[in-house]
């Protein structure tokens, strides 16, 4: 029970650390902005439906995006 408990509180601060970790310069070049992402996935935490979907959608869809530009292929 605590693990199925714990797997969105899991997702969620993933995403919130590997979006705060990543360099502004990176944001900037894949045209998104940081403070809006770590504010969503902040709000997300609070509302435990909100913060799976907006995890999974920076985690599956952002996070590869700035990946790619961190790596030089923009």
């Amino acid at each position: 029970m605590v693990a199925v408990f714990s797997v969105p509180l899991a997702l969620t601060a993933w995403a919130l650390l590997d979006a705060a970790r990543r360099p502004e310069w990176v944001w900037a070049l894949a045209g998104r902005r940081r403070v809006a992402w770590l504010a969503a996935i902040l709000f997300g935490a609070l509302v435990v439906v909100v913060g799976l979907v907006v995890s999974t959608v920076y985690l599956v869809r952002i996070r590869p995006e700035l990946a790619a530009v961190e790596s030089g292929r923009i």
